[in-house]
């Protein structure tokens, strides 16, 4: 029998043979984006809760895709030599914007509890989501008024600001761009997917969504019809999606929220269009995992033995730095 290392010698002689691959340049290729996951759960840990921190590598300039935890999440970064500086600082000077996919309060308490000693900056979204910041949260007998409009005296502290579907926009302060893209979080409740760009660099960040065959609409089928070029690529470095629930959840009771097999569902249904070769190495970060008892070894053990595309799983860590 031939020993392990011997296989891996005729294996690489074999790729090397086949010639360069998306698969290999992913391997080989440097860090392009820095990723601080500041919460990683679906709800229930209010201290862990949807919020990562995209810049890309060498910079020190955030984005905070949701922001249901920030200041506990930053601490976490903190504690883990990820920052030198005290959280805080690291809030008021590091994060330059937010982009909220949906305004439910597992992805905006964060923010809203932090408001008092953020520095002034913008919150991007679809307009239904910036118009519940404003109108529910941002009114004076919920929240303080940080906003620029709506119940007076209006703090202005938060620019908000609308992004229009499809559409691609410069993300102020920041050397990043964000094309929006319209998700189905349970009818008629809508989400947003957030493509960020970085030069030739991209991830995926998609909010809370439902698939395409529960939910009836075809919203992720249409965002893997414009990623798939990026994949095919190499150019696309990760994609973040949500997996709630385990695979026995009913789905009369998913709430607009995905399943390990219905991950690996969508995930076939965009290896149809880049082909399955594509997605061989894809950084998956799965997020939003309910953590109730079991839910989330469950839900680990199912993707990974669901996982015949090889992609990447990545299960990110409340504090700990990614780099892609």
């Amino acid at each position: 029998m031939e020993t392990t290392q011997l296989f891996q010698r005729r294996l690489l002689l074999f790729m090397l043979l086949l010639g360069p691959s998306v698969f290999a340049q992913r391997a080989a290729s440097p860090p392009t984006f820095n990723i601080v996951p500041l919460g990683v759960k679906g709800g229930l840990d209010e201290g862990n809760l949807s919020a990562y921190l995209v810049a890309p590598a060498g910079s020190a300039s955030y984005v905070c895709l949701d922001a249901g935890t920030v200041y506990s999440g930053v601490e976490k970064a903190v504690a883990r030599k990820v920052f030198a500086a005290p959280a805080g600082a690291v809030i008021r000077n590091n994060i330059k914007a937010y982009l909220i996919s949906h305004a439910h309060l597992d992805h905006v308490a964060g923010l809203l509890l932090n408001a008092t000693d953020d520095s002034p900056k913008s919150i991007y979204g679809l307009s239904e989501c910036l118009k519940t910041i404003q109108n529910d949260y941002f009114n004076w007998r919920t929240w303080p008024n940080f906003g620029s409009s709506g119940a007076p005296p209006a703090l202005g502290k938060y620019q908000l600001r609308p992004l229009a579907p499809n559409q691609v926009k410069a993300i102020e302060n920041t050397t990043l761009s964000v094309q929006t893209f319209v998700l189905s979080h349970g009818k008629p409740y809508q989400s947003a997917a957030f493509l960020i760009r970085s030069q030739d660099n991209y991830l995926l960040y998609l909010g809370d969504t439902g698939a395409d065959a529960i939910e009836k609409a075809p919203q992720l089928r249409n965002l893997w019809q414009v990623v798939q070029p990026l994949v095919k690529t190499g150019q696309l470095k990760a994609i973040f999606i949500e997996a709630s629930y385990a695979n026995a959840q009913p789905p009369a009771q998913l709430f607009g929220h995905l399943t390990p097999a219905l991950l690996m569902q969508e995930m076939n249904a965009l290896s149809q269009l880049t082909g399955a070769a594509a997605l061989r190495g894809l950084s998956v970060i799965v997020t939003h995992m309910k953590p109730t008892a079991g839910n989330e070894a469950t839900i680990k053990k199912q993707l990974t033995e669901g996982n015949s595309l090889q992609l990447k799983l990545i299960f990110p860590e409340q504090g700990k730095l990614l780099q892609l």
